[in-house]
């Protein structure tokens, strides 16, 4: 008898469903909540998935590990940002550790690489991941995210270089990953319908030992770089990038996380004056972050960004979810429906979702200026309210291919 890789699938599904079963029978006798963090200890991305740890174990210690009456008891696994590891680590979560929700992965790729798992064994996941087609053309039930896809913060990056610093012509470059491309993507075609012109796109692999080539290639009558790039790559290309003396020719501008606070900590003047786009900045001015922004500053001897942020910001999601159904986590159903209904103030300021369980919140253009002796990301403008489609009506949006390298095609990439 032939055993095709849906048997497999279906026989794995009736596993983990049974596991599931099983689960909401233990948490009922142990009355703990379990929640599985997917997160980077090793690796180019390790300082940012270690963030992740440290916010979310911050923001339970400050609850006494209490979330809706009930105890929480956080499992941790690191990935390594494989996505085959990613996937191992989700099921050993889910099917030995008995666990009632997820938060995390870190990467786009790490996220598709679960995707139909957490399907089939129903999982609610808040994720840190930006991996676009989860909340789009292929959304999945099981799944919301409190931070944005690759390319929400992207497109008001690309409407701010356009229309407030004036550029004309760019340079796209970001990691060989989902995430930089569709972050390069977004920008890219927004920048475009403003006017403006990509030049050239590049996508270094995630884990290049050194830029110095990339960085000799690079056209020099462009007006700015947009930067895509994730974990201590930010800080390893600007490093190349100032010694080749390339800071006088071409303005750097990034992405959310290529001058996250984690990587500004290692820099020098260098990244002054360089401006980013992203849904957090530890310098903003809101109740909830003038409490965890210090606190985080004076645990850590450093800023919370990003990936320290994120975390944070998926737990109170978390917590007024767990609220709403009286802590009655083993209703996947009403759980995931009241994941989906928040409407919630955070760290980041107001997050509510829309119909396909992504984030609609604030992105704040930043720049990085010298404060107290460190280099922080102060808020410049802020665009309120954006949504994962931008400005386009969402059907249309939906209708085309999902960003990529090769999508939208650049109009006027020189050789």
């Amino acid at each position: 008898m032939r055993i095709t890789r849906r048997d497999l699938m279906q026989a794995a599904a009736a596993t983990a469903l049974a596991g599931s079963a099983g689960n909401a029978a233990a948490a009922e006798t142990a009355g703990a909540i379990r929640v599985g963090l997917l997160t980077v200890k090793t690796g180019p991305l390790a300082s940012g998935g270690i963030d992740m740890e440290r916010a979310l174990v911050m923001y339970l210690k400050e609850r006494d590990n209490d979330l809706a009456g009930r105890k929480v008891e956080l499992i941790v696994a690191d990935t390594a940002g494989v996505p085959a590891t990613a996937r191992t680590k989700t099921q050993e979560l889910v099917e030995r550790n008995n666990v009632h929700c997820l938060i995390g992965p870190l990467a786009a790729f790490e996220a598709l690489a679960i995707d139909d798992y957490i399907r089939l064994t129903k999982t609610p996941t808040l994720s840190v991941a930006a991996a676009e087609d989860m909340t789009q053309r292929h959304p999945n039930p099981w799944f919301v995210r409190a931070t944005s896809t690759s390319a929400q913060c992207a497109h008001p990056m690309a409407d701010y270089c356009s229309r407030e610093l004036k550029f004309k012509r760019m340079i796209t470059l970001a990691d060989d990953i989902a995430y930089g491309q569709e972050m390069c993507a977004g920008f890219q075609r927004v920048f475009e319908e403003n006017g403006g012109k990509i030049i050239q796109k590049l996508f270094p692999p995630l884990t290049v030992p050194d830029y110095g080539a990339v960085v000799t290639n690079l056209k020099t009558d462009a007006d700015g770089i947009f930067l895509g790039l994730a974990g201590s790559n930010g800080f390893r290309f600007l490093r190349q990038f100032v010694e080749y003396g390339m800071k006088d020719k071409l303005q750097p501008v990034g992405g959310m996380t290529a001058l996250d606070e984690a990587v500004l900590r290692n820099m020098g003047d260098e990244a002054l004056g360089i401006v980013t786009a992203c849904w957090y900045s530890a310098e903003l001015d809101n109740p909830l972050n003038r409490q965890f922004a210090p606190a985080f500053r004076q645990e850590f001897k450093y800023d919370a960004g990003f990936y320290a942020a994120s975390t944070y910001v998926e737990a109170a999601v978390l917590e007024a979810a767990l609220k709403a159904v009286s802590g009655k986590v083993e209703d996947n159903d009403a759980f995931m429906a009241a994941l989906r209904a928040t409407n919630v103030d955070t760290v980041r300021g107001p997050v509510r979702f829309d119909e396909f369980g992504n984030v609609v919140g604030n992105v704040y253009i930043r720049k990085v200026e010298r404060k107290d002796g460190r280099l922080v990301n102060s808020v410049i403008k802020t665009y309120p309210d954006v949504s994962q489609f931008w400005t386009y009506d969402s059907k249309q949006f939906l209708a085309s291919p999902v960003y990529s390298r090769d999508f939208p095609p650049a109009k006027n990439l020189e050789k």
